[in-house]
């Protein structure tokens, strides 16, 4: 699973964001920039890493040992939690896991090196290991929208 070797701060303040903020598309990595094609969100959420993972097992598996993929996201916010039914106070809880904050038109993964057909499959297989609304883009597609 990914997250970071090292960081700064072990646990981040929480943070404000509105549901309008999140729900604003995402002015960085847009574009198709190394693959031919990519899976696009359409919705915002929170990936996990292991939600990063499964996606990029079902992509493997679809693409065998001749396309490409790339991975466009990377886990770094850590999440905390307490455990169940403890009280209030006693400080933050533990560090649980790690995510990235996906809003509406981010990039999350680009493939090529096989057929158009299986590409599509193999992205549209990698989306549904996510918990945001996908789309398959190719890059054309991306290059007429921004």
């Amino acid at each position: 699973m990914l997250f970071p070797k090292k960081t700064k701060y072990r646990k981040w303040q929480v943070g404000r964001k509105t549901l309008e903020k999140r729900m604003r598309p995402d002015s960085r990595g847009t574009t198709v920039a190394f693959g031919e094609f990519g899976l696009q969100a359409t919705s915002p959420s929170r990936v996990t890493s292991a939600q990063i993972e499964s996606a990029r097992k079902a992509l493997v598996r679809e693409l065998t040992k001749v396309g490409r993929y790339w991975i466009r996201i990377f886990p770094d916010k850590p999440i905390t939690a307490k455990p169940a039914e403890v009280g209030m106070g006693k400080g933050k809880g533990d560090l649980k896991y790690y995510c990235f904050e996906v809003r509406p038109r981010r990039i999350i993964f680009e493939v090529s090196g096989v057929d158009e057909k299986r590409m599509r499959e193999a992205l549209r297989k990698a989306g549904t290991k996510l918990p945001c609304t996908t789309k398959v883009v190719s890059k054309e597609q991306v290059a007429k929208v921004n």
